[in-house]
């Protein structure tokens, strides 16, 4: 199965100029090497101390990267670990610590985690069988009760279980052999064991095959674990990845065994659809039969009496019993016995179980109407004394119940279109380039696309899907991104433009290097998201449990309670004879009013309100470029008072330019802008990278020179990021300062009066002003502006008609803060707030019980976010903020924190409508089943019709939450029309 969903991390789509962006966000990840490429290699972590900003970070990659012998290092600044990967014949741990403590760090290498930490695999199965909330309580209690086991989640609406376990002691095996010895039926799907195939085999005909297939396993180099299900036709491998790879298993098995077995790399998500359509199909089946049957017991019933020939027929007597009666008791029992056998063994599993459900219900309602019917059949062949029997209540019951099953399924399955049409996004194959030795393409072959490696080429012809995310190497076109952004304006794709799995090459032919592939793509990444909101559970969610724990043994005391009212009434006098049917008594007038109050009730109405609802909305959010990562997110999204946004990258459009000039010193402006840039170049802050830009571009305009190539800056030494003021550094033998005032003022550096006016001006008019001083002498200042984004206004506007308080956190002086504020609409601004203290910011805003969210994009914000009730993650920030999120908005526009806000509030709004219903059937349905109005207007509703109202009661609450399908995200031409409820 896929990582739990703090450890969910996504790359944005990107158009040109964006590979090396995702590259080096790659690289910050733990394991972001190639394992393939390593034959002999040693990996420790490293806690780093000292390290204060994305600065420290590149400095220690940089200083371990130098070190000959490394292969690949990767610094997490918020964990302060570092991960590095080398050859030890050519370097030693000791050199590793000694290159970090030189670069002005402390370092100690960590234990490894396996010595102090279990392994744990966390598998999906899926679960048949289950009715309700009650169901699904029992499944989670009896694995969360099982020792090794240590988490349990279970969908309803998708028939999942998710399960996180120690593979040491615990099998896939044995955790399906528990469920299934609790009454239901399961099977495994996956894992997120990374050495592990499930392969489909075709071409095997006979033991002769069989035999070649299982002797050629053991002699393939890097196979660990074999097993070969001859029924299903399925191998399940188990393979050392450092040895080989799935595709290579693959052709080794193919080449070994003459070509005359073929294997398919079995696609999880394809099983689970298979499934879904297998549940319909067999409840559609037992529809049909039980109607087919339940037409001539109606026919004998209401029509035979109209037509004398049949009517005489059906009152021949055969035995002790008449034609009609016997027909009517076979075909009853064919229904009760047979068709209705799923109930039986439902009921009895829950029963076992020490719990109750729908199928109790069930199977008391129609079992006395059936069990009457046959004693008073028994009683008249005895007595000669006939009473009315019911065998159409019983079979016209559970025709209709399995009739409401069928819609259901039907209905729960359009739930989850949204993980299935992300799916199909994937193609199934793709063309791979074969290159020889000196890298020339001398072939092509076209492959399974579960199969693509990390380095392939690939061939990716107009209108056809990118099969997997990379890096364009030949060729030019434009990509429909739409499926995965949201965006539907082409992006243009040229050489080292990031291309992402599932988009839609428009015009050119594109040869792409596959960078991650399988559950490592956007595509498998935002599948995976999904489904793991949709498997988890609202807090609103708890009331649904609760009220199903207690529903069933209610609703059987108040059936016996109106049994026992109506026959002592009926004893007493209290209910005049003419209420009866011919050849009834007060015994079977109060026994109808009980069976209607039992089948009526709907405990499934309750346990399906919520969880359709959050599946539809998490799969309306992924179409519409919002990735929601819960239900409990869902929930509080819809609660939100304050809206804390970060100015840079979030706010403004995170590109800024170096506006003004300003030397005082009467240094030339390009030598005063190459000594900015030699300072700034160290730096990974935007407005270094600013600076920078603008200096290129000042000495060689549109010349094509590499930013990463430094060759035309002077040398600088004791390099020093100082977090929220800016960067010192040694050139010439001279001390330079490029920041703010406060590095100014710290280092004693006097501001002139005519410079404080300019920055004045500079920050007034929304412009940062670096100020640059060399040998504590200012010498110069630049400005820097960084635009807004253009629906930025419009978003606050419509944030403050929704009733949330949009509050700005940011870094910059207040001058800036409140000029940029100014424009956007924002009143409330915090400033000159470090990273730490913007989560201090958070929760001073939740006091009071406030709900609190904060968007951002770096990973300054990810503190902030995490410490935030909800987190929204700006796509196109950084893999650690998108990670401490609880939101993911695909594209960087604003617009998308309404609709998160927005859709949420209109699933809970679905929700509460959701749950009224449910609640008012059962309030208003069952007192009605019970007789409460018949004495007055004689209104009562039969067994098989209580039975049609229960099984529609589900299925009304499963289309309800479908309607949300329908929704449609506020455009900016309407944002302002939102207002408060």
């Amino acid at each position: 199965m896929l990582p739990s969903m703090k450890s969910q991390q996504l790359t944005a789509a990107g158009g040109k100029g964006s590979a090396e962006n995702a590259g080096e966000e790659e690289e910050r990840l733990l394991g972001g090497y190639d394992r393939e490429k390593v034959p002999n290699f040693k990996r420790i972590h490293v806690k780093v101390t000292g390290m204060t900003c994305a600065a420290c970070s590149n400095s220690v990659e940089l200083a371990l990267r130098s070190i000959d012998g490394v292969v690949e290092a990767s610094v997490a600044l918020l964990w302060n670990k570092a991960d590095v990967c080398y050859n030890p014949d050519l370097v030693s741990d000791e050199d590793i610590i000694t290159g970090i403590e030189d670069s002005g760090f402390e370092a100690e290498i960590l234990p490894e985690t396996s010595s102090s930490h279990k392994r744990t695999l966390i598998g999906q199965f899926t679960i048949g069988g289950m009715t309700c909330a009650a169901c699904v309580n029992s499944v989670e209690d009896i694995l969360r009760r099982l020792p090794d086991v240590r988490k349990a989640v279970v969908s309803l609406p998708t028939s999942l279980g998710e399960v996180e376990y120690d593979p040491e002691s615990i099998t896939k095996d044995y955790i399906v052999n528990v469920i299934e010895d609790a009454g239901f039926e399961a099977s495994f799907i996956q894992s997120n064991e990374q050495d592990k195939l499930v392969l489909g085999v075709s071409g095997i005909a006979s033991e002769t095959d069989v035999h070649m297939l299982e002797t050629t396993l053991p002699i393939l180099n890097g196979i660990r674990q074999f097993s070969f299900d001859r029924a299903l036709k399925q191998l399940e491998l188990q393979y050392d990845p450092e040895v080989t790879n799935s595709r290579m298993l693959v052709d080794q098995i193919e080449s070994s065994c003459f070509g005359k077995v073929k294997l398919l790399l079995k696609n999880p998500y394809t099983r689970m659809v298979s499934k879904d359509s297998e549940e319909s199909s067999n409840t559609l089946r037992l529809f049909t039969t039980s109607l087919f049957l339940c037409v001539p017991i109606l026919f004998t019933q209401f029509v035979c009496p109209h037509i004398p020939l049949l009517y005489s027929v059906i009152l021949r007597r055969c035995g002790p019993l008449q034609m009609g009666d016997w027909l009517n008791c076979i075909l009853a029992t064919i229904i009760q016995f047979f068709v209705g056998k799923r109930f039986y063994v439902a009921a009895g599993r829950a029963l076992r179980n020490g719990s109750t459900n729908m199928d109790v219900l069930i199977v008391i309602g129609t079992s006395a109407s059936y069990l009457y019917s046959v004693w008073a059949l028994l009683y008249g062949a005895m007595t000669g004394f006939w009473l009315m029997s019911y065998f159409e209540s019983s079979a016209m019951l559970i025709t209709f119940v399995l009739f409401g099953k069928y819609l259901e399924c039907l209905a729960k399955g359009r739930t989850s279109d949204a993980i299935k049409k992300l799916v199909e996004l994937a193609p199934a194959t793709a063309i791979l380039l074969i290159k020889d030795k000196g890298g020339k393409v001398n072939g092509e072959r076209e492959i399974d696309a579960l199969l693509i490696q990390p380095g392939d080429i690939l061939k990716v012809i107009p209108g056809s899907k990118v099969p997997a995310d990379g890096v364009v190497v030949w060729g030019s076109s434009y990509a429909n991104e739409s499926m995965i952004t949201g965006e539907s304006a082409p992006v243009l794709k040229e050489v080292d433009s990031v291309v992402t799995g599932g988009t839609i090459n428009l015009h050119g032919l594109l040869h792409i290097k596959a960078r991650h592939v399988g559950a490592n793509t956007v595509l498998s990444q935002i599948i995976s998201l999904v489904e793991a909101a949709q498997m988890s559970k609202a807090p609103i969610q708890k009331f649904a449990d609760f009220i199903a724990s207690i529903f069933v043994p209610s609703v059987v005391t108040l059936g016996f309670l109106t049994f026992t009212g109506w026959y002592v009434a009926g004893l007493l006098g209290g209910c005049p004879e003419e209420w009866l049917e011919d050849n009834s008594n007060y015994f079977v007038f109060s026994l109808m009013f009980a069976i209607a109050v039992v089948v009526v009730a709907c405990p499934c109405a309750l346990g399906l309100a919520t969880p359709t609802a959050v599946m539809v909305a998490t799969g309306v959010g992924a179409n519409n470029g919002v990735l929601i990562k819960g239900g409990d997110a869902l929930e509080r999204a819809g609660k939100i008072k304050y809206v804390v946004f970060d100015k840079t990258g979030t706010l403004t459009q995170g590109k800024p330019t170096v506006t003004t000039t300003n030397c005082f010193s009467g240094m030339d402006r390009g030598e005063f802008l190459k000594l900015v840039a030699s300072a700034e170049a160290g730096s990974e802050h935007p407005l270094a990278k600013a600076v920078l830009e603008h200096a290129r571009h000042f000495h060689f305009f549109d010349q094509p020179t590499s930013l990463n190539s430094y060759s035309w800056l002077h040398d600088v030494s004791n390099f020093l990021a100082v977090p929220g003021q800016g960067i010192q550094c040694i050139m010439d033998g001279k001390k330079i300062l490029v920041g703010n005032r406060k590095l100014m003022v710290d280092n004693s550096v006097v501001i002139p009066e005519h410079a404080e006016t300019f920055v004045r001006e500079l920050e007034e008019n929304a412009n940062a002003g670096i100020l640059v001083a060399c040998d504590n002498e200012l010498i110069g200042v630049l400005g820097v502006a960084d635009p807004l984004k253009r629906e930025a206004a419009v978003v606050i506007e419509a944030l403050i008609k929704m009733g949330v308080t949009p509050v700005m956190v940011t870094g910059d002086n207040w001058r800036t803060a409140q000029a940029v504020a100014k424009q956007v609409g924002i009143s409330d601004v915090r400033a000159e707030v470090m990273p730490a203290g913007k989560a201090d910011v958070i929760s001073s805003l939740q006091k009071g019980g406030n709900v609190v969210a904060m968007v951002g994009d770096g990973i300054n914000d990810s503190p902030a976010l995490a410490a935030a009730d909800v987190g929204l993650a700006i796509g196109a920030g950084t893999d650690i903020a998108i990670e401490a999120a609880d939101y993911v908005l695909m594209r960087s526009s604003l617009e998308d924190v309404i609709t998160a806000i927005d859709l949420s509030r209109k699933t809970f709004a679905r929700i509460r409508l959701n749950y009224v219903f449910a609640c008012g059937y059962n309030v208003i349905a069952i007192p009605l089943a019970a007789g409460v109005l018949f004495p007055w207007m004689r209104i009562r509703i039969p067994p098989w019709i209580a039975g049609a109202c229960m099984a529609l009661s589900s299925v009304t609450v499963v289309c309800s939450s479908l309607l949300l399908r329908r929704y449609r995200k506020p455009r900016l031409t309407t944002l302002l029309e939102i207002t408060v409820d």
